[in-house]
């Protein structure tokens, strides 16, 4: 019996705070959910593992522990720890996994958005800073040297998942599929019937109808981050969800960052990283990148400066 013409279908999940949105070419609905199910599956349990709003998680209980003593744990989160500890020593903590405490400060952790009062500022300066964790490799143990530390795998969670979640597409020897989570990052594996890759377009974050640049993705990754959805507004003055851990307050003076990756994980962080340090000083860290490329928009809405790091994507012109 011949195969049917693999059609794309698009499945949608919620997970981690968003919606995962999986697109799969496969013969039939049927093989395509038996493709999905396992993804999602994996999905969850790293969700479970890695939530800071679950109190069953992993990381929760880390949370809890490794100010009291070193905390054993699994060679998954043990592995998620390391990454994220790479990139803060990378980019000299501009990017910082131990954000919890600022995130509730600044009323980011269930959404109810406020400015710490001053005299907030000098606990929460003891209560943030990667070089306060400490990881011993030969005993996959976790402690923090400081108390009050708390760990956000935001920034960094969801391209994790992401990667975990195509290795399962790889392993089901999938050709051509794109997992979305929320937008925010994606992982384009192989390419649609015909194509080169997977098309993805950016928007203009100074006005969204316009596609700013369309990407051509083939086995690689594409994070975004831009206040557009986490945000809140006092006083007439917009708060960005994303923190400037030295600053210990919202980034100010960025629109939007894009930056492709052969890795999710890898992209997820460094969209973060490069939308709290200045873009001059980013230049160097992505020129020790050569697969990525990076898309910056550093500005207001009134008055905006881009900045195309490697980006070979055609830009939309009058725009950049």
């Amino acid at each position: 019996m011949a195969q049917s013409k693999p059609q794309l279908f698009t499945i949608t999940h919620p997970a981690m705070g968003t919606v995962f949105t999986l697109y799969i070419y496969a013969g039939s609905r049927e093989e395509a959910d038996a493709k999905a199910n396992p993804v999602f599956d994996e999905i969850d349990r790293l969700d479970d593992l890695l939530s800071n709003y679950k109190e069953t998680s992993e990381l929760s209980r880390i949370n809890r522990l490794a100010a009291i003593q070193p905390v054993t744990t699994d060679p998954e989160t043990f592995q998620f720890l390391a990454e994220a500890l790479d990139w803060s020593a990378r980019s000299d903590g501009a990017f910082d996994i131990t954000v919890g405490k600022l995130m509730k400060a600044w009323g980011f952790f269930r959404k109810q958005g406020r400015v710490p009062m001053p005299a907030e500022f000098a606990t929460l300066r003891k209560q943030t800073g990667w070089q306060k964790v400490r990881l011993n490799a030969a005993r996959r143990t976790i402690r923090f040297t400081s108390p009050g530390i708390e760990l956000d795998p935001g920034g960094i969670g969801k391209g994790f998942a992401v990667d975990k979640a195509v290795s399962i597409l790889r392993s089901e020897q999938v050709a051509a599929a794109m997992l979305s989570a929320g937008s925010s990052t994606i992982y384009a594996l192989g390419a649609p019937p015909g194509e080169t890759g997977w098309k993805v377009e950016v928007p203009d974050p100074r006005n969204p109808a316009i596609v700013l640049s369309t990407v051509t993705l083939k086995d690689m990754s594409l994070s975004s981050a831009n206040c557009s959805e986490k945000h809140f507004v006092l006083n007439g003055h917009l708060y960005c969800h994303i923190m400037d851990p030295k600053m210990l307050r919202p980034v100010e003076g960025m629109l939007q960052v894009t930056v492709t990756d052969p890795s999710a994980t890898n992209s997820d962080a460094l969209s973060n990283i490069l939308f709290v340090r200045n873009p001059e000083d980013s230049r160097a860290l992505m020129h020790s990148l050569p697969e990525d490329s990076a898309l910056v928009i550093a500005g207001t809405q009134q008055k905006s400066v881009c900045y195309l790091m490697n980006w070979k994507a055609p830009v939309a012109p009058g725009h950049c």
